[in-house]
């Protein structure tokens, strides 16, 4: 059976897959091993030149080195073995490989036998190339193969997210329902982070959406919807109907009149016994936005048609649309009520909670059904988004313009058409904001209330005020041009910053309560 690989077109037969092809792209580095040798081929190339180099025939194995800190950090590309499946799929998501060529027998064109063999000459052939190899040359290889990995598609690190992202999942009755928030072996007391938090599971959520995985975000969305109806009171008083818990737990408990038999239940926690007794503003409005977001991607609107999923949208809006006593259309909040659950001095209407606010009404919007009993609520959900639109583009925005004129600002106004309407006192700009704010570019201000305006960069109110279109589009090109321009102050060595500048000495005593946590 001829079984050569040919990388110049794209293409992979299947003695990795017996008779079809499968497609990739050229570009990558290929270890052959043949006769006892390691031949290396890299780059583009034709048919003609692999098979003048090697004939690959009775192929029984694949290596592969997985790049995850080796390649991304630019060390040294030598390293963990790990042996493939001579799959399709696996062909896909080989960053380096060896070919094995022999008689091994197989069994549906994949090797029988998975144990790596010869792996100490291989180790050999590796470590002579390394002390061959200047570093320099390693440099470069890492810096080739990066790009060839991603010229490919082709990531390792994903990989290992996906395996611990299922490693972390939650069934109820044998059903995924979700991930918890925290998966730590060596964790000594896991508090309630081995629960499943509804702010968590959005990203992961979003993740098994992308994959074609919707069972387990459908079983998220209708479970935590009964969850919602529970009544829960601290100290003889209970939150407003509608409340979506903060995290919930799948225990099992012995079964009523039966002590062999067991069964399991879900116990949500709504900020009763959570650290702080903090109720979760976002909850709802992560339910929501996600709740659309099923319905986009899988095209099953069934799920949000539901009679009890559409009271489920209702009772959160009514909530949050209840009249009180503030001037504002944002939504004021209590500090450590969303996504920064510990003290942060967010208390008060947070760029975060309104650009979820946001997001959540238009989700809400699109899924209504419309009828009699709804027009009332539909019209104070389009006025509010409106209005909070206008307030948060409006008053919430800052640049190099906008800080010139909050200098100019007159204090104490009485009238209707005041220009200071929120009598804020230049003197309580920071002077890191005039050093860090760049000529192109600005963002939303974390909060704003009557004389006080918070400066501090939020990375989540700014991305999802630009994701849902809070941010017009000249606002959108502007957090982006921030972040450009700030790119070593936001994201540097980590993956984003929550908050930029971080609070430090007495300002954060002050501010966090000496909140370790924060530190």
């Amino acid at each position: 059976m001829d079984t050569s690989i040919k990388l110049g077109s794209g293409v992979m037969p299947r003695q990795f897959m017996v008779n079809n092809s499968c497609s990739t792209t050229a570009s990558l580095h290929f270890y052959f091993k043949n006769n006892g040798k390691i031949k290396r081929v890299r780059g583009q190339f034709g048919y003609e030149k692999l098979n003048s180099h090697v004939m690959i025939r009775g192929c029984s194995r694949v290596y592969a080195f997985g790049g995850t800190s080796e390649l991304y950090n630019r060390r040294k590309v030598y390293g963990n073995w790990e042996s493939l499946s001579c799959k399709c799929q696996g062909a896909q998501n080989v960053s380096g490989a060896i070919v094995e060529s022999g008689n091994g027998k197989l069994v549906d064109g994949v090797a029988n036998d998975l144990a790596l063999q010869n792996f100490d000459n291989n180790n050999q052939w590796f470590e002579s190339e390394k002390r061959d190899s200047s570093s320099s040359d390693e440099s470069a290889a890492a810096s080739e193969m990066s790009d060839s990995l991603q010229e490919f598609g082709i990531n390792s690190v994903e990989d290992e997210a996906w395996n611990l992202l299922r490693a972390s999942i939650v069934y109820y009755c044998n059903n995924p329902i979700g991930t918890i928030a925290a998966n730590d072996p060596s964790a000594a007391n896991m508090l309630n982070y081995d629960q499943i938090f509804i702010r968590d599971f959005i990203p992961s959520g979003i993740a098994f959406l992308l994959k074609g995985e919707f069972d387990i975000v459908r079983n998220f969305i209708l479970h935590t919807l009964q969850l919602q109806s529970w009544e829960r009171t601290m100290d003889c008083y209970s939150p407003g109907q509608g409340l979506m818990p903060a995290s919930f737990k799948v225990r099992t408990v012995p079964l009523d009149g039966d002590e062999s038999a067991t069964e399991e239940v879900l116990e949500p926690d709504f900020g009763e016994a959570a650290i702080g007794r903090v109720a979760p503003v976002d909850s709802g409005l992560w339910w929501i936005i996600l709740l659309r977001a099923y319905g986009k991607c899988s095209g099953d609107l069934s799920v949000q048609e539901r009679v009890d999923v559409q009271t489920g949208i209702k009772m959160i809006l009514k909530l949050c649309l209840a009249d009180g006593f503030d001037m504002f259309p944002t939504l004021l909040v209590t500090d450590g009520s969303c996504m920064i659950d510990r003290r942060m001095g967010i208390h008060g209407h947070p760029l975060e909670i309104q650009a979820l606010f946001f997001s959540a009404l238009l989700s809400a919007r699109e899924m209504l059904v419309p009828e009699e009993a709804s027009a009332d609520l539909l019209r104070a959900l389009n006025n509010r988004l409106v209005a909070l639109s206008f307030h948060i583009r409006e008053y919430y925005w800052i640049d190099l313009k906008k800080l010139n004129e909050i200098y100019r600002y007159t204090t104490e106004e009485y009238s209707y058409d005041a220009e200071n309407k929120f009598n804020i006192y230049p003197d309580q700009i920071p002077p890191w904001l005039v050093e860090w704010m760049p000529s192109k570019g600005g963002y939303f201000i974390g909060n704003l209330q009557p004389a006080h305006m918070d400066f501090r960069f939020f990375s989540l109110g700014n991305l999802w005020s630009v994701v849902s279109s809070l941010a017009t589009t000249d606002q959108s090109n502007a957090i982006l041009d921030l972040f450009e321009a700030k790119w070593e102050d936001l994201v540097a060595n980590m993956p984003l910053k929550i908050a930029y500048p971080a609070l430090e000495g007495e300002e954060w005593r002050i501010i966090t309560g000496c909140d370790p946590k924060n530190t």
